[in-house]
């Protein structure tokens, strides 16, 4: 006798195996798929670089106060000690050898200038970089450059500083180049400003301070022309020189 075989009621599908029936109630990876990726936040680099930028600043700026305090305690305990003085600048000579304006508007110019430097303190030795000149008309137009040699200056101690400047041949604007001629047939003689500006440091036995910027400002001179062959001499009776101080903190300079 024949067994009757029966045919199951769960049909394949595509020639594939019965797929199960997911329980009810069915559970949320059933729901949503179990094999489905976890979401994982990804990195913000931005907010990172923000904050690596705001702590470089902060570092800076704390640096630069620390480093300001250092000096500023510093600048005062040799106050308090030795009572340092600025160095003073004046004037002694000078001589105009050339002083003229070609018909191209051509400025030449050479100049013979003696200042006298002094440091009127008793414990504290000054010592100079080289030193840039500029003498420079009331409209800011240049007569002539130069620059005095670095030196060591002693204590209670006066030094002449002597230099030859010139205008190099520049040619000027033709504004300038009359307001120039005409300022030279003043018999008043033409106003000049002279700038001295140069780095120094100072010295106390084995102490040394770091180098700060100074500038030198000397106003009341007055220039001709000369006449035949000999030099002129400058009115300088009426020059006073300003000695101020340049500290540069980072990319700003303070007078």
């Amino acid at each position: 006798m024949k067994d009757t075989v029966f045919p199951s009621s769960k049909q394949a599908t595509n020639g594939g195996g019965a797929a199960a029936k997911p329980s009810f109630p069915a559970t949320k990876s059933q729901l949503y798929g179990a094999t489905r990726p976890l979401y994982r936040p990804q990195p913000r680099p931005h907010r990172y670089r923000r904050s690596c930028c705001c702590s470089c600043c902060i570092w800076t700026t704390v640096t630069i106060l620390i480093l300001l305090l250092l000096a500023g305690v510093s600048a005062a305990i040799l106050t308090l000690i030795y009572s340092p003085h600025r160095p003073t600048f004046a004037v002694s000579s000078l001589k105009v050898s050339t002083l003229k304006i070609t018909s191209s508007s051509k400025l030449i110019t050479n100049i013979t200038l003696n200042v006298n430097a002094k440091n009127p303190n008793k414990e504290l030795i000054y010592i100079y970089d080289p030193i840039a000149i500029s003498l420079t008309t009331k409209n800011d137009v240049v007569i002539a450059n130069g620059s005095f040699g670095p030196f060591v200056h002693g204590t209670k101690n006066n030094t002449l500083l002597k230099a030859t400047i010139n205008g190099g041949n520049q040619e000027l604007d033709d504004s300038s180049a009359g307001e120039l001629r005409v300022a030279l047939k003043n018999k008043k003689g033409l106003p000049l400003k002279m700038k001295l500006d140069t780095k120094v440091k100072a010295k106390t036995g084995g102490l040394k301070t770091p180098k700060v910027g100074i500038r030198v400002i000397c106003e009341g001179i007055k220039v001709s022309a000369p006449k035949g062959k000999s030099p002129s001499k400058a009115s300088i009776s009426n020059a006073k020189c300003k000695v101020d101080l340049r500290v540069k903190v980072w990319r700003w300079t303070f007078l």
